[in-house]
């Protein structure tokens, strides 16, 4: 009965220390201003996908550029909420908004300049992509890119938005 007792405890103890990771309460503006609370982002259900990118880096433009071409299929079929969050600090900052626009991006697209974001996650290098389920836990990281990286986060998301 002890070892019963006992084992139940570890369990417990096991289970409660694996607690699901939420994005911090961090705010960020977009590109036209606006403050974004990143705890308080919400996609009624259905999975987010949140990018961390910069302008001076070839493998993000080339990975979100690619999820661009996909992307409207990836909604319909899904629900899925792309979130591009630009790590250019103040001298390069101002290249995000005509890029992005020149791109044609449908993306929700932020700007952590100050690296706020991109500390409290623990983000070392870009293209970092990070995906949540619908209630906004952090179920999946994934550093750089490499073609084809796409295919596989489309399966972690179709898997999610199935669930």
């Amino acid at each position: 009965m002890k070892r019963l007792a006992a084992f139940f405890a570890l369990l417990f103890v096991v289970s409660t220390s694996f607690a699901q990771e939420k994005l911090p309460n961090v705010i960020l503006k977009d590109i036209n201003g606006n403050s974004v609370n990143l705890s308080e982002l919400s996609n009624n259900g259905k999975p987010i996908v949140i990018n961390f990118w910069a302008t001076w880096c070839a493998p993000c433009k080339r990975e979100l550029n690619t999820i661009h071409d996909l992307y409207e299929d990836w909604k319909e079929e899904t629900g899925v909420k792309i979130y591009a969050i630009s790590v250019d600090d103040q001298r390069t900052v101002d290249k995000v908004k005509p890029y992005t626009n020149a791109q044609g991006w449908e993306y929700e697209v932020l700007l952590d300049t100050n690296g706020d974001l991109k500390r409290a996650i623990g983000v070392n290098n870009v293209p970092f992509t990070l995906l949540l389920d619908g209630k906004g836990n952090i179920v999946w990281k994934h550093n750089n890119y490499n073609p084809g990286d796409e295919n596989e986060l489309y399966e972690k998301i179709v898997k999610l938005s199935a669930e």
